[in-house]
C-alpha cells in the first residue's frame, strides 16, 4: 500500500517539471563533483568560483520560480535536495581538511542533520505527503552556511583559494575564527531542523485524521 502511495507520488512530481529553476538545480547538483575535483587538485580559486555560482543559482531559482510562476512540485523538492548535496559535499571537503583538527567532530554534524532531513523526507513520501517548504530559519541556516564556508575556502588559513594574493593577506583568517564561524553554522544548521519538526508532525497528525474519517465512512 505504501509503495502504491510512494510511486503516484513520486510520479505527480514530474508534472511540469521543465522550467528554469529546476534547471538551475540541476546544475548546481551537476557543479558538485566538479567543486570536490578542483578542490581535492588544490585548484582553490577555480573551486572558490565554483561555490560562488553554485550559490548564486540556489540564490535566484527561488526568485525565478515565484515571480514567473514556475513553482513546481519537483522544484519544491529538487531545490532542497540540491542544497543538501552541496553542503554535504562541502562539509565533507573540510573534513578532509581539518582532520588532524578537532573541529572535524563539529562538521559531521552538517551530515548527521541531512541525513535525518533525507530520511525525514522519504518518510513522508511515503505516507502519501510531500515534505513541506523551507522554513524562514532553514533559508537563515543555508545563507549563514554558504557565506561561512565560501569564507573558510577563500581566506581562511594558509591554503585557502586567495591566500597567496597579497590583496587578502590582512584578512586571512586565523583557526580559531575558522572554529567559531563553523560552531556558528552548525548551531543555525540545528534550529533549521527543529523549526521542520511542529510542520513533519502536523502533516502526520492531519493524515492520520483524514485516514480516520476515510475508514468511518
Amino acid at each position: 500500500m505504501n509503495n502504491d502511495i510512494l510511486k503516484d507520488n513520486v510520479g505527480n512530481l514530474f508534472e511540469n517539471w521543465n522550467t528554469i529553476p529546476n534547471w538551475l538545480s540541476f546544475f548546481r547538483i551537476a557543479m558538485i563533483p566538479v567543486f570536490s575535483v578542483l578542490f581535492i587538485k588544490e585548484l582553490y580559486i577555480p573551486a572558490f568560483i565554483v561555490m560562488i555560482v553554485a550559490a548564486l543559482t540556489d540564490l535566484f531559482d527561488g526568485k525565478i520560480a515565484r515571480k514567473y510562476n514556475m513553482v513546481s512540485n519537483l522544484g519544491k523538492i529538487l531545490d532542497p535536495v540540491a542544497d543538501k548535496l552541496s553542503q554535504m559535499a562541502i562539509v565533507i571537503i573540510l573534513i578532509v581538511k581539518f582532520w588532524n583538527d578537532g573541529i572535524k567532530y563539529v562538521l559531521f554534524l552538517f551530515i548527521a542533520k541531512e541525513l535525518v532531513m533525507i530520511i525525514g523526507g522519504l518518510f513522508l513520501l511515503s505516507k502519501g505527503l510531500r515534505p513541506g517548504a523551507a522554513e524562514i530559519w532553514g533559508k537563515i541556516a543555508t545563507t549563514v552556511f554558504y557565506i561561512f564556508m565560501i569564507a573558510i575556502i577563500a581566506i581562511g588559513g594558509p591554503e585557502s583559494a586567495l591566500a597567496g594574493v597579497a590583496f587578502f593577506q590582512p584578512i586571512i583568517l586565523s583557526q580559531a575564527i575558522i572554529n567559531v564561524m563553523i560552531v556558528i553554522a552548525a548551531i543555525m544548521t540545528f534550529v533549521s531542523l527543529f523549526s521542520y519538526v511542529p510542520g513533519f508532525f502536523k502533516q502526520l497528525k492531519e493524515k492520520n485524521a483524514e485516514n480516520e474519517t476515510e475508514n468511518k465512512q
